[in-house]
């Protein structure tokens, strides 16, 4: 039988690894097909014929975890192994939690393994698909077979025990044989400890197949108990005459003691033993009924740590789990016994509080929590300092069941994060307008990238003195289906809030640079596009080799890609973004501080930054009229000693223009020189040629 493989990989040196693997496999044969993006492999997937998928966790268009959970959506029942470098062994330990096959580690992998372990995963997902129809034959047959197996005579005395019956009964068959049942197999119930009727008894009786009661220990030889399940049927001659009675039991000790097991870790944490979600429902359900008696009130506090994802990036998920333990021995010290300190998953606890708590009482506790919580933790001999933000939701006065009480607490907490976090918030009404709006806005963003509703509109940035196009800045718009165009300012909060950032910024990056290819290789002059670049996407890991991707894959040189960097990204970690900007200097790319003037940068620090652009905020360039241009004229005067080129934004009258003239400021962008423009109308600009009517000439220019 022939087995049809997808292989979902950009890098060539590992396909045609992995295609040889499988051409020369014994275990085979195999058909392999392959495709380099994430995209190509959505789209194959929806069409059958494939056994199983390779997949390499870093596409082109897809990175790490999401890459697997977006293919396993389309094709759940299709068997993926997932590929990655050994350093990231940990992400594909995490695809195989949410229901990857395996995993193979690049550069480690055996031929014969890959081949093997295709197969196997292919006929074992074979297996399954067809248990559903063999389940009722082999429920049939488990029932009736099992390790222990005694056979009795017609008077119910024992006349055949198998090993497995000797070692569970502790008795030898030859002590055994001529023993009434009921001394041999002396069984009691387990919550009573009183004697239970033999099943092999009443099969005798009724002539009929008997099941043993639930929760029956088996007594054996040596006094100890065996918890048992069992079935006892009558033992028929060939002239259909009954001539005795089996028993077939097995030990569920093991069973019964993971059952016990598995119901507590239902309803609790395993890494903190505190309850979760489930038990922490039912105890505010009844908290409410009770309270809905006696007319008090409860209150709700939900409190999540503040940059608890730093600490697991840089110290490991180790500490980071230490550090939850930590969290939650400190959060039960604060609170009652009556109380309830749960975690709500991830870096998120819930504390229900009981028996006619009130706002103020919600209000001490949450101030005892964030003392306490604040004090150094000691982990692996390091202090770590932590901070939380908490929202409080109060019954009857906010909500009447535990999900709304629960969802306007954790609301109460967003509004703390966006207070400066490290405070706690009382639920609001006015709360939930806003944050129905944050999750319209998220939802539709999931789905904005896969339906390509983004676009780039382009700004071109103008010679002052001679008007001639000198780059353009890539600005983001959402076209929405039924929003229409969407600026940046509505959405880009939510997308960092999200986890969307990053994805969405890389997209921008990529079709800036093809776009501006595109008009290279058409002969139309751009000296270089300028893109904007958030906090979060500097600090992404793989930023640098993301860029350099791009640049190889659009064919764009460095030189003509301009990144825009904000004070507040570059002053998080002054050391780290030194060398993340010495990284991308290194590989050719212009890098511009933007808004600059607004912020709170030492001439020191900006001596550190290997910088080539100044942008002048426009709310400097805006208050010309009012401070005579003081900062702006500051802001020139340092780009020019620095030798810094000085761009400034958001000029949008003749009289600003004006005074930057005066100032000798090189460039400016505004809308009193152009809006910004789709790339058509951009390319019309810029075939009109490099030499355009110097601007103070032409006036408004606005297109």
């Amino acid at each position: 039988m022939t087995y049809r493989v997808l292989i979902v990989t950009a890098d060539a040196v590992d396909c045609c690894s992995l295609l040889g693997m499988l051409g020369d496999a014994a275990d085979g044969p195999f058909d392999s097909e392959r495709v380099r993006l994430l995209s190509a492999a959505l789209t194959r997937m929806q069409t059958s014929g494939i056994d199983a998928v390779l997949l390499d966790l870093a596409l082109p268009d897809s990175q790490g975890i999401d890459t697997f959970k977006r293919l396993f959506a389309v094709a759940p029942r299709v068997p993926i192994m997932t590929l990655c470098m050994p350093e990231d062994e940990a992400l594909a330990l995490q695809t195989l939690e949410v229901g990857a096959q395996g995993y193979l580690l690049k550069g480690v992998f055996a031929s014969y393994l890959v081949a093997q372990s295709l197969r196997h995963i292919i006929q074992r997902t074979a297996a399954e698909s067809n248990l559903g129809l063999e389940r009722a034959r082999a429920e049939l047959t488990l029932n009736s077979i099992s390790d222990a197996v005694i056979g009795t005579d017609m008077q119910g005395n024992v006349d055949y025990l198998n090993v497995a019956a000797e070692h569970m009964t502790g008795w030898l068959r030859d002590d055994a044989r001529g023993q009434p049942i009921d001394h041999v197999m002396h069984m009691v119930d387990g919550e009573t400890a009183t004697a239970a009727v033999n099943p092999v008894r009443r099969v005798l009786e009724q002539k009929q197949p008997v099941g043993m009661t639930v929760g029956t220990m088996l007594v054996r030889r040596d006094g100890s108990n065996l918890a048992i399940e069992d079935s006892s049927a009558p033992i028929v001659d060939p002239r259909g005459q009954i001539s005795g009675a089996v028993v077939v039991f097995h030990d569920v000790s093991e069973t019964r003691a993971m059952a016990t097991r598995m119901a507590y870790l239902a309803q609790h944490d395993f890494l903190t033993g505190l309850p979760n979600r489930v038990l922490l429902n039912d105890r505010i359900a009844q908290a409410i009924t009770l309270a809905g008696r006696s007319g008090n009130a409860i209150a709700l506090i939900f409190l999540d740590l503040d940059r608890f994802k730093c600490i697991n990036d840089s110290l490991g998920h180790a500490a980071g789990d230490q550090l939850l333990q930590s969290v939650a021995h400190r959060l039960l010290a604060c609170v009652r016994s009556s109380d309830t300190v749960s975690r709500n998953g991830g870096d998120e606890f819930v504390v229900l509080l009981t028996e006619g708590r009130d706002m103020q009482d919600a209000s001490v506790i949450a101030h005892k929590m964030i003392a306490a919580l604040s004090t150094p933790h000691l982990i692996d001999e390091q202090e770590l300092r932590m901070t939380c933000s908490i929202g409080i939701s109060v019954y009857p006065a906010d909500a009447d069941n535990a999900d709304e009480l629960l969802r306007n607490a954790d609301t109460a907490m967003y509004h703390a994060k966006r207070a400066g976090r490290n405070n706690y918030q009382f639920f609001q009404r006015e709360m939930n307008v806003r944050a129905v709006e944050r999750q319209v806005i998220e939802r539709n963003l999931l789905q904005a990238m896969e339906r390509r509703e983004f676009m780039l509109h382009y700004q071109p940035k103008l010679n002052l003195k001679t008007g001639a196009v000198t780059g353009a800045e890539a600005l983001l718009r959402w076209l929405h289906p039924q929003w229409g165009v969407t600026l940046p300012e509505h959405f880009l909060s939510v997308a960092e809030e999200c986890g969307l950032i990053v994805p969405i910024g890389r997209w921008v990056l990529r079709e800036a640079c093809r776009q501006a290819k595109y008009w290279q290789d058409q002969g139309l002059d751009l000296p270089s596009i300028a893109v904007n670049v958030c906090a979060l996407e500097l600090r992404h890991p793989d930023f640098v080799s993301g860029v350099q991707a791009v640049l190889a894959e659009t064919g764009l040189s460095p030189t003509c890609l301009q990144l825009e960097l904000t004070e507040v990204a570059l002053l998080h970690d002054v050391d780290i973004s030194v060398e993340i900007l010495r990284h991308l200097k290194s590989i050719g790319v212009q890098l511009a501080m933007d808004d600059f003037g607004t912020g709170y940068t030492s001439l020191s620090y900006l001596l550190k930054f290997p910088i080539d652009v100044v942008k002048i905020d426009q709310s400097c360039v805006h208050a010309i009229s009012e401070d005579n241009g003081r900062i702006a004229r500051a802001v020139i005067a340092v780009g020019a000693s620095l030798r810094y080129q000085v761009v400034a934004e958001g000029v949008e009258d003749e009289a600003q223009m004006a005074f930057l003239l005066s100032e000798l400021c090189q460039e400016g962008q505004g809308d009193f020189l152009y809006r910004a423009l789709a790339s058509e109308p951009f390319t019309a600009l810029l075939r009109i040629g490099p030499h355009l009517e110097p601007v103070m000439r032409r006036g408004r220019a606005r297109v």
